[in-house]
């Protein structure tokens, strides 16, 4: 399950809705082996694609750099989906290698309706989970730094 601040899910709408008709992208990093994702970090689609992203290879290696300096790791990829429902196409799963992350889709067409999906991808496995959003992660937070 994916337990994720309202205003993060808030931020990674808006950013969709911005960047549409291209695919938008990004991270929410946290801290190593928590799993409790906290800062977003807005990625730009180096193939400025209505069907497909990819991350700038420059842009990537200074993020991760980044987490690594600050003790963080990918908790949350997240994408846009344009004119599709909000599920990993054959893409996603061939480039999905964050296994510990959850790999979010916002669906922009309201056709597919607003509610963004989140799936674990591993060893090209899809597996749906439940996203449990909180306005706040005060006690979430204590758990995590206890465990």
């Amino acid at each position: 399950m994916l337990t994720i601040h309202t205003k993060l899910v808030e931020a990674m709408i808006t950013q969709a809705h911005k960047d549409h008709p291209i695919e938008t992208c990004g991270i929410i990093a946290g801290p190593q082996g928590c799993n409790l994702p906290l800062r977003l970090i807005p990625m730009r689609n180096a193939a400025r694609s209505a069907v497909f992203f990819k991350f700038d290879p420059n842009q990537q290696l200074q993020v991760w750099r980044d987490m690594e300096a600050r003790d963080e790791e990918p908790i949350v990829i997240y994408h846009s989906h344009t004119d599709t429902q909000a599920y990993p196409s054959r893409t996603d799963v061939k480039f999905a290698a964050e296994l510990r992350a959850h790999y979010v889709i916002i669906p922009t067409n309201p056709i597919y309706g607003d509610e963004i999906r989140s799936f674990r991808i591993c060893d090209g496995m899809v597996t749906e989970e439940r996203v449990r959003m909180l306005d706040s992660y005060k006690s979430e937070w204590e758990l995590a730094m206890v465990a």
